[in-house]
């Protein structure tokens, strides 16, 4: 068998292997090869965690419930540093990146980890995205994420890959939900958005405007905050996306997006886990 590769770009098909690049990257891969506009990346696959660390002593680590022990494994753990240099290299120059964390088992229909893992936005340098690579690997091993995985999966699942992307400088961010996961109805897309990064919006650090739209578009209702965040033109664009993604996934979805000076971007695509 081949071995498996350590980083993947996300324009390589293998990249939309879950077991190898985890949720996020996976839902990366997939888009960018459908033509949506996703900002350049590429993941560090689980493949290069299992083959880096020392993976008996972490397991046996994990059993004896002693995670200081387990958590110094991984701290000493080195990604591969030439591939990774390589695959930075391609993106555009000067641009700061997003390093996030991208379970295996993550953003399935039955378990969305959002939140477990670490994210990190804005990283300047290669030497900084190496450091946060493994700052990634350690969040999969706090009490909090061990916690998660013991009640929805397996303590024994130490697969996880790490995605970099280059960062959006958002002008306005947010969410999408191509149903209304609230109010139980299909046929209504639910669009959430601020002024910023998205990240605002995910962490609950502004409130952000509320639209309500039906499937064609059209704004059926509007909670606007201070200044509307969305013309009605932007929001249209962002349905017809939405519900374009919804079809490929064979399902409901739950989506990050931004947009900057130049236009629309997807970020992120998961599946609605509470229909």
């Amino acid at each position: 068998m081949p071995e498996a590769p350590l980083v993947l770009p996300f324009t390589d098909e293998r990249c939309r292997d879950v077991d190898l690049t985890g949720g996020k990257g996976a839902s990366l891969a997939s888009m960018t090869a459908n033509g949506l506009p996703v900002p350049p990346g590429f993941v560090i696959t689980s493949a290069a965690f299992t083959d880096a660390v020392d993976g008996e002593a972490l397991l046996a680590h994990l059993k004896n419930r002693d995670l200081e022990a387990a958590r110094a494994v991984v701290a000493a753990t080195q990604p591969p540093r030439e591939q990774i240099r390589e695959a930075y290299e391609q993106l555009p120059a000067g641009c700061s990146v997003a390093v996030r964390s991208s379970a295996c088992a993550e953003d399935s229909s039955d378990a969305s980890y959002a939140g477990q893992q670490e994210t990190y936005l804005f990283v300047e340098s290669f030497d900084e995205v190496m450091d946060k690579v493994v700052e990634c690997w350690l969040s999969f091993f706090s009490e909090r994420a061990l916690f998660y995985r013991e009640h929805k999966g397996d303590l024994d699942d130490i697969q996880m890959a790490v995605v970099v992307q280059q960062m959006v400088d958002a002008t306005k961010a947010g969410v999408m939900f191509t149903v209304d996961p609230v109010n139980h109805r299909r046929d209504r897309v639910v669009i959430e958005a601020a002024f910023g990064i998205g990240e605002n919006v995910v962490s609950g650090e502004v409130t952000p405007d509320y639209y309500t739209l039906d499937r064609k578009g059209a704004l059926k209702k509007a909670k606007v905050v201070a200044e509307q965040v969305m013309a009605e033109s932007e929001l249209a664009d962002l349905v017809k996306l939405g519900l374009h993604l919804a079809e490929l996934n064979g399902g409901p979805q739950d989506i990050e997006w931004a947009y900057d000076d130049t236009g629309l971007y997807m970020l992120q695509s998961r599946p609605v886990t509470t229909m």
